[in-house]
């Protein structure tokens, strides 16, 4: 198990990688997949569509909200397509990535794609990096006990039983995503601010109104709140394994790109299903090392970046489903210890 705030490093930076990439390069594996994308895309639409036309079908019926669930892992399954379209996974060309990301992501799913781009590039770039990775700005939640030691509102209220918090939080999560979206509208340096704008706010419009017309108001408020509550329980699960419980980087603690990738992430196990549900995100470590990799070509790339880990002694964790939640939990539960504390002195 690696420990949580240390990094073991090496003293030959860089060059390790280079060796791992190109044993990738002469595998084949950073081939694109076009016949599988082509069968992946038509799959999610149809599953998008279906969910809608059922909508539509069970009409004002309790039932509906059976409908959300569903509606909320075809929302999941969407935001996964979009991960790839913008890791250039899908197409060779950027205008194409960047044209079929804002209509899956912003029109599809009301998510704002140049927003999450920019923020997922950085995370990317320094994974678990208190200070260089927006995925752990303790906006209200707190990562590690430095942040807990100046924690202010929210964060510091939540904080004490933020473990036990942590699920029934992600129930916000969709909706977080929206308003993002529609914040980061207000940056100047947002490319494509008016397609982006007009993509997010042709969302919002076509599902509430169809919400509203289909559904009498109280049937549409509750549907309204299964489908994004489960939409973010959903997204939620599927990021949270990834690198919650895993080693915290801070100030110039950066080791080279190869080390930063793999101690700082963690892989899942399991079987289609899983790569299904998770998108091939549960082999998250690869996924670091080569995020234009397909993600079907993962799986392969797992065996030689593994037996490659091993031969330079670096920690390669992979766990189960449950485990992963229970040590990003375990986490979570000893950053904020410092408030649990304040709380008792007082």
């Amino acid at each position: 198990m690696i420990d949580e705030t240390t990094v073991r490093t090496a003293p030959s930076p860089g060059s390790d990688f280079a060796r791992l990439s190109k044993k990738i390069a002469d595998s084949g594996l950073m081939g694109r997949r076009p016949g599988y994308y082509t069968a992946r895309l038509t799959v999610v639409t149809a599953l998008y569509a279906g969910a809608w036309a059922a909508f539509v079908l069970v009409g004002a019926s309790w039932w509906t909200l059976a409908v959300a669930a569903l509606l909320a892992v075809a929302f999941g399954q969407v935001a996964l397509v979009s991960h790839d379209i913008a890791h250039r996974q899908v197409f060779r060309l950027r205008r194409a990535s960047e044209r079929s990301g804002r209509i899956a992501g912003n029109a599809g799913i009301g998510m704002g794609y140049g927003w999450w781009q920019d923020k997922h590039t950085r995370h990317h770039a320094n994974p678990n990096h208190e200070q260089l990775d927006p995925d752990i700005v303790p906006d209200l939640i707190v990562w590690t006990r430095d942040q807990a030691d100046v924690a202010r509102g929210l964060p510091r209220l939540i904080g004490r039983s933020q473990a036990y918090l942590f699920f029934p939080l992600l129930t916000l999560e969709g909706f977080n995503l929206h308003v993002a979206g529609v914040r980061s509208l207000a940056n100047h340096a947002l490319k494509n601010r008016m397609t982006e704008g007009a993509l997010l706010f042709g969302h919002f419009t076509a599902y509430l109104t169809a919400l509203f017309l289909v559904l009498p108001p109280g049937m549409a408020f509750a549907f309204l709140a299964v489908h994004q509550g489960l939409f973010g329980v959903y997204l939620g699960s599927i990021f949270a394994p990834n690198h919650k419980g895993m080693p915290i980087l801070t100030g110039k603690d950066r080791p080279d790109f190869l080390r930063r990738q793999v101690l700082t992430s963690r892989n899942v196990h399991g079987g289609w299903f899983t790569d299904m549900a998770l998108g091939s995100l549960n082999y998250q470590i690869e996924h670091h090392l080569f995020p234009s990799m397909p993600s079907p070509n993962l799986r392969k790339a797992q065996v030689i970046v593994r037996r490659y880990c091993e031969e330079l002694d670096v920690d390669y964790l992979e766990t189960s489903l449950a485990a992963s939640y229970r040590q990003a939990l375990r986490s979570l539960h000893r950053a904020g210890a410092p408030l649990r504390r304040t709380r008792a002195a007082a």
